[in-house]
């Protein structure tokens, strides 16, 4: 039984992860932006942290739920790179692995975006 058909595993996976990335990155800077904005000058971001953490977990987590779609893609690694044959096999091998290295990519960015959230206290006056 699998827990996902693999009509998933189509040219648009490989655009998941950095697409995820992106969006997370604008959620979280625009809702500090815009939370600092609208209250007064060294605000807290308490207010904030939770909601953005939140973000951050469910966008690491369909991270990994696309980069396991990738790892199923790739053949779950039985295949070394290079897959440079003209075939439908060795292009459905290459973008499996394309997709999980952009997703390990864009985990470790979604990390590095989220990293601030911890460090910072409150909104710079």
């Amino acid at each position: 039984m699998r827990l996902l058909p693999r009509e998933l595993e189509t040219l648009w996976t490989l655009f998941t992860a950095p697409v995820v990335w992106a969006l997370h990155f604008l959620v979280c800077y625009l809702t500090v932006a815009i939370h600092c904005a609208k209250v007064d000058p060294g605000a807290s971001l308490a207010a904030i942290r939770f909601m953005l953490a939140v973000a951050t977990v469910l966008a690491l987590a369909t991270i990994v739920l696309s980069a396991t779609l990738a790892w199923r893609q790739w053949g779950f690694g039985t295949q070394e790179p290079p897959h440079e044959e003209p075939t439908r096999e060795d292009r459905r091998l290459f973008q499996g692995f394309a997709t999980l290295l952009l997703s390990a990519l864009s985990f470790v960015s979604v990390l590095f975006v989220a990293l601030p959230l911890a460090a910072i206290e409150r909104c710079a006056s």
